[in-house]
C-alpha cells in the first residue's frame, strides 16, 4: 500500500492498533494537494484558479508526469484529462490499479463524449467534468468527491481523540508509581462492578505494611518504592481482572476487591511475603490485612474500605495474626469513636474533663509520698467514658495535647490551692503523651505554668511512655536532658512493656522507672516474672534510678515487692484514682496519722 492510499486505510479506523493509526494520521493533510494534469496550459490555469484557496495545486502537462510527482508527493486528488500525449488519462487510470494506488481521480472530457465517461468510470473513476468548464458544477463535482474522502479522514481524527480520551483518562485513574488504580478510580469502579455483577458475593481487602517508615529510613526511598511495586506486580498476577480490582489508596496502604469465594486470604499473604522475601532486602516485611465481605452493596465503596480497614488495625503489629474479618461490634467502635471526636473541644470547654488523683505509698513510711493524675470524662448523655477508648482517638488525631496541657494545668491548680491552704504538698506526675514532644513551645508552656501557679519544678514530675523514645529517641533525649536541668523529675512509665526496655535504660536519663503492671499481675503464678523484676529492682539501684510499681492490688504482691527493697508503690491495694476532694480527704488523714505531723503537734 503506497503513501498515497488513505482511503482504505481508513476503511475500519476502530480496528486499527495505535500504530497503525498513527501512521493513518500522518496522511491526513493540513490542506490538501490536488494535482491538474492537462497538455492545454490554459485549462490548468482556469482549474488552478477555481481550487487555489483550498488546495494546494500540481500541475503536470502529461500522464507519464503525473505519475511521477503522484509518487514523490502525497496528491490528495487528481483530475487528468482523457487526452493528452505521451500517456492519456485511460493509460494513468490503469498505472494508478496496477499499483494499487487508492486517490479519487475525476476525468475531462469533451462535452457529450458518454462513452469515454463510462469507460472511464469503469477503470476507477470518481466522477467526470466537461469541456468547456461551468465553475459552479466542476467544483461540486469535486466537493461531492472529497466529501467521501474527507469522512474517512475525520473518522480517523474521532478514533484518534477517542483514543486519547482513555488514554488520558486511564492516566488519571492510575497511581503513577504502581500503575494499580488510584482511590478514587477504584471506589467509582469497584461501585460499578458490585452493581453490574449482583450475582457475586464481594470483599473488600485492606492491606499495608508494618513500620513501613522504618525501610524508608534504613534503607532508601528506592528500596521502600521497590517493594511497593513488586506488592502491585503481584497483586495484578494473583487476582483475575475479570472480576476483581486492585489499588494504591496511599503510602504502604493497598485494597483489593474481589469475589469471596476467590479469596484465601492466608494463601494470599503468602504469597506475597515470598514475593517481597524474593527481593533479598534484610528486613523483616510484613503485610497485615483487614477483611471487609460485603453485605451491604449500597454501602458508599469509601466505608467498605473504612470497614477492612477498622479490621486492620485491631491486629497491625500483631506478629501471630496477620489478617482479621470485620464484625459488628468493630462498627460499634467506629461509632462510638466518632461520637468521641464530634464532642471533644466541646468536652474541653464545659470542663467535661477531669482529673482523679492516684496516690503513691511508701513501704517504709507507709504513707503517701506523691501521686498520678488521670483524666476521667463524664459525657453528659454517655456518663463516663473510659481514658482506654478515648485517649488512643485523641493520641492518633493530635487532641491528646491539648487536653495533656489542660490536665496539666488543673494539677498545678490542686498544688497551689494545697499550699495556700497550708496543706500537705506532695509531688504530682502527669502524662506527656508522645505527640506533646513534636511542639516547639513543651518546655515555655509548663515554664510559663510553673511560674503563672507559683510553684516549683519538682512538684510536677514528667511521666513519658517507652513509645515515645521509640519514635524520635535522639529527640527525646535531649528534650528530658533539658526538662531535668530546670528541676523537673521524669519518669519512664509502662517500662518493660516495649520490645527495647534496655537498650533506652542505657541512653535515656530519666530519674524513675514505673514498672509496667503486666509484671506485677504474674508476681503471684510466675518465678521468671519475679526474677526479672528482681533484676530490674536492683538494675535501678545500680543506675541510682528511683522505681515505682504500679497495677499492686494484692498483700502477696507488696509483700514480694518488700522483700526485693521496693518502696514506692501505687496500685488498688492502697487506693483507687479518687476525685480530687476525696483526694484531699485522704491526704490529710495521711498526713495527721503521720509521724512528722505527729511530733510538729507535740512541740
Amino acid at each position: 500500500m503506497l503513501k498515497n492510499d488513505v482511503g482504505s486505510i481508513a476503511d475500519d479506523p476502530k480496528s486499527m492498533s495505535k500504530e497503525e493509526l498513527d501512521k493513518a494520521l500522518e496522511k491526513v493533510p493540513k490542506r490538501p494537494v490536488m494535482l491538474i494534469a492537462d497538455d492545454v496550459e490554459m485549462n490548468r490555469v482556469l482549474l488552478s484558479q477555481f481550487f487555489q484557496d483550498k488546495y494546494d495545486i500540481l500541475e503536470a502537462s502529461d500522464g507519464r508526469e503525473a505519475i511521477a510527482l503522484i509518487e514523490e508527493n502525497d496528491v490528495n486528488i487528481l483530475i487528468v484529462d482523457l487526452v493528452m500525449p505521451v500517456m492519456d488519462g485511460y493509460e494513468v487510470l490503469k498505472v494508478l490499479r496496477r499499483r494499487s494506488i487508492d486517490i479519487p481521480v475525476i476525468v475531462m472530457t469533451a462535452r457529450n463524449d458518454g462513452e469515454s465517461e463510462a469507460r472511464a468510470m469503469e477503470m476507477g473513476a470518481a466522477d467526470f467534468i466537461t469541456k468547456p468548464y461551468n465553475p459552479t458544477v466542476v467544483q461540486c463535482r469535486v466537493r461531492n468527491v472529497m466529501a467521501r474522502v474527507e469522512n474517512e479522514w475525520q473518522k480517523l481524527e474521532q478514533v484518534a481523540k477517542d483514543q486519547q480520551i482513555v488514554e488520558m483518562h486511564a492516566t488519571i485513574e492510575r497511581d503513577a508509581l504502581t500503575g494499580l488504580y488510584n482511590r478514587e478510580a477504584f471506589y467509582q469502579r469497584t461501585a460499578d462492578m458490585i452493581r453490574d455483577h449482583s450475582d457475586i458475593k464481594f470483599c473488600i481487602i485492606y492491606l499495608d505494611i508494618s513500620c513501613f517508615k522504618a525501610i524508608n529510613d534504613l534503607f532508601r526511598v528506592e528500596t521502600g518504592n521497590l517493594i511497593l511495586r513488586t506488592s502491585a506486580y503481584y497483586f495484578l498476577a494473583t487476582i483475575d481482572l475479570e472480576t476483581s480490582l486492585a489499588a494504591r489508596i496511599e503510602a504502604d496502604h493497598f485494597v483489593i476487591c474481589m469475589p469471596e469465594e476467590q479469596l484465601n486470604i492466608e494463601r494470599l499473604i503468602e504469597g506475597l511475603d515470598n514475593t517481597i522475601l524474593s527481593l533479598g532486602i534484610s528486613h523483616n516485611i510484613l503485610f497485615y490485612a483487614g477483611v471487609y465481605p460485603v453485605e451491604e452493596t449500597a454501602l458508599p465503596v469509601d466505608q467498605m474500605c473504612d470497614r477492612a480497614h477498622m479490621a486492620l488495625n485491631k491486629i497491625k503489629g500483631n506478629y501471630m495474626n496477620r489478617y482479621a474479618y470485620y464484625d459488628a461490634s468493630m462498627r460499634d467502635q467506629m461509632l462510638q469513636e466518632q461520637m468521641i471526636v464530634r464532642d471533644m473541644n466541646f468536652a474541653l470547654q464545659e470542663h467535661q474533663f477531669t482529673i482523679f488523683l492516684q496516690p503513691v505509698y511508701s513501704l517504709v513510711s507507709n504513707h503517701i509520698v506523691s501521686a498520678e493524675a488521670l483524666v476521667r470524662w463524664f459525657h453528659p448523655v454517655n456518663g463516663m467514658i473510659s481514658p482506654g477508648k478515648f485517649i488512643p482517638v485523641f493520641e492518633r488525631n493530635g487532641f491528646i495535647v491539648k487536653l495533656d496541657r489542660f490536665v496539666w494545668e488543673e494539677v498545678c491548680k490542686f498544688l497551689k490551692r494545697q499550699r495556700e491552704s497550708g496543706q500537705k504538698l506532695i509531688p504530682v506526675s502527669v502524662n506527656v503523651s508522645r505527640m506533646n514532644f513534636y511542639n516547639l513551645d513543651l518546655l515555655e508552656f509548663l515554664l510559663n505554668l510553673i511560674e503563672r501557679y507559683e510553684l516549683e519544678p519538682w512538684m510536677l514530675k514528667l511521666e513519658i511512655t517507652e513509645s515515645a523514645y521509640t519514635d524520635n529517641p535522639h529527640q527525646l533525649t535531649s528534650v528530658i536532658k533539658v526538662f531535668r536541668e530546670e528541676g523537673f523529675p521524669v519518669l519512664m512509665d509502662d517500662f518493660g512493656s516495649g520490645y527495647s526496655s534496655l537498650n533506652m535504660l542505657k541512653n535515656l536519663p530519666v530519674d524513675v522507672l514505673k514498672i509496667d503492671m503486666a509484671f506485677v499481675r504474674e508476681l503471684e503464678k510466675s518465678a521468671r516474672a519475679r526474677s526479672i523484676l528482681k533484676s530490674i529492682m536492683h538494675l535501678a539501684f545500680d543506675l541510682d534510678m528511683g522505681v515505682v510499681v504500679e497495677g499492686v492490688e494484692t498483700k502477696a504482691q507488696v509483700d514480694f515487692l518488700a522483700s526485693i527493697g521496693a518502696d514506692d508503690i501505687q496500685g488498688y491495694y492502697f487506693s483507687k484514682p479518687l476525685p480530687v476532694p476525696d483526694f484531699i480527704e485522704k491526704l490529710r488523714k495521711d498526713w495527721d496519722d503521720s509521724p512528722e505531723n505527729l511530733e510538729s503537734k507535740a512541740e
